[in-house]
Order: structure tokens, then sequence, then C-alpha cells
């Protein structure tokens, strides 16, 4: 039996943890290599360096006050020059409440950083609100229609009917947060103006807890992307914020002159 996970934290040093960052980073470099501007904002899980390949002159990390003990002081995110100079957590703050103005930041990465929020679709308004016109928010997320979310779904009915013999109850992935499906995901951005540029699926590996038997499955990552892209256990999305054009148009119709003359219709005849 395995120790019952604590925090996304704790979870991160295991083995399927390190699996999933691994992968992850992958598909952040690949993201924001060729997004410009001047300003990015990480949100969240300092275990990741989102922005690592980005070439923006302004970027920050953003913590919520619950994760700065957890936080090391110095975490591997450029801020100007390559992915080896450190750069200390910038903000602590809410977010859903960032200190920035309207239209001031031109990408947003959310790593995980909706499931761990107590109201997920607000923290998306936010993140529209500060964003500028063709902007780009990034996010992952556990995807509940896969190996890994079956397990932690079954975990949790498990323990709340009291079957508690042969670790039926133990979860596999972090108590805290709830997993936000793909779908539902997509129609929240597609409300908020948003349109998804790209998404990706991954981490195909059953939901096993050693490094050997992950390694055994290893040929289900290129099997799974190929026969069942959507049920990988992360998925991955790019989104633009579309601001779409007003045009002002005048009445339909047309007053009279004052003082004019009605037209005289004239039909010419052969």
């Amino acid at each position: 039996m395995y120790p019952p996970i604590i925090s996304l934290t704790d979870w991160f040093r295991t083995a399927p943890g390190q699996y999933l960052l691994g992968w992850e980073q992958a598909q952040f470099d690949l993201a924001v290599t060729n997004l410009f501007g001047y300003n990015a904002l990480q949100l969240g899980l300092p275990e990741l360096s989102t922005l690592a390949a980005n070439r923006m002159p302004h970027r920050w990390l953003a913590l919520p006050e619950e994760l700065m003990d957890l936080a090391p002081d110095d975490i591997a995110l450029p801020e100007i020059a390559g992915p080896d100079v450190p750069l200390r957590v910038a903000l602590v703050t809410n977010a859903a409440a960032l200190p920035f103005p309207e239209a001031s930041l031109d990408l947003v990465v959310l790593p995980h950083t909706l499931e761990l929020s107590a109201d997920p679709h607000h923290v998306l308004r936010e993140v529209e609100r500060v964003l500028v016109p063709e902007g780009r928010v990034v996010i992952s997320g556990f995807n509940p229609n896969s190996l890994w979310g079956l397990k932690q779904s079954r975990a949790r009915l498990a323990g709340r009917v009291g079957l508690r013999f042969f670790g039926m109850s133990d979860l596999y992935l972090p108590e805290a947060g709830d997993f936000i499906g793909p779908g539902r995901l997509r129609d929240w951005l597609r409300l908020l103006s948003f349109e998804v540029e790209s998404h990706r699926f991954g981490c195909y590996r059953p939901a096993v807890h050693s490094e050997k038997w992950l390694q055994r499955y290893a040929w289900m990552d290129k099997a799974g992307a190929r026969w069942w892209p959507i049920f990988g256990s992360v998925y991955f999305f790019v989104a633009v914020k579309r601001v779409r054009g007003v045009r002002l148009l005048g009445p339909a119709w047309r007053p009279r002159r004052a003082g004019g003359t009605a037209p005289v219709t004239i039909t010419n005849r052969r």
C-alpha cells in the first residue's frame, strides 16, 4: 500500500509526477517559444518553468499565499537570459483577483491552476480581463476521461461508501481540487470570447506508482496518441483572446428634406 498523497507538490515528487512534469515541460516549451509581446505571467505550480523558452522581456511567477511555504526561494525560471537564471516568486496573489490593469498582459500560463481554484470560471474571466486583444492563455489540467481519472473517481467512490480494503479508497492523484473536463473547458473559453488555437493530450500510461512499471508501459504513449488520443491523462490548451470590431451603422431610413418636394416617378414608355 502506498502512502496517501497530501498535496500536488508531494505528488510531483513521485515517479508518475516526474513523468507528467517532463511531458508538460516539453509542451510548454513548444507552445510559448514563438509567442511575442512584453509581459507574461505564470500562475501557480513553481515546479514547472513554463516560460523558460519564451523571450518576452518581462516574465513573472505568481503563487497563492498557501503555496509560499512550499515553494523554494529560487525558481528555475528565466527573466531575461537563459533557463539557468533563477527568478524569485514575484507575486503573491489570488488567481481570481490579479493586480494588473485591463489589457496589460500578452501571455498568461495556467498549469493546473483552474482545477485547484475554488472558482475556476471566475479565474478565467480574470485572465480574459488582463489579457490584451490577441493575447494567449495556455492551460494544462488532468483529464477525468482517462485511466488516471477513472482510478481517481473509483477511489473517491469507494471512500464515500466505506470500501477501504485492498487500498480501493487510496487516491492516485492529489485530493485537493476537482477535474475539469476538456469539453467543459472549451465551452468556458468560447463563452469568454477565446478561440482555441491548439490542443493536445498526453501521458497515456496506466495509473501505476513505480518507475519500473511506468517504463514498461512507455509504448502506450505512442499507441495512445494514435488510437485513443482524447483519453490522455493530461490535456493542454492554447487559446487566443478575440475582440471583434464594432461597426457603427446609420439609420436605415433617411429623413425628408425640409421644404422639399416629393420625388416624381417617371415611367418611360415605348
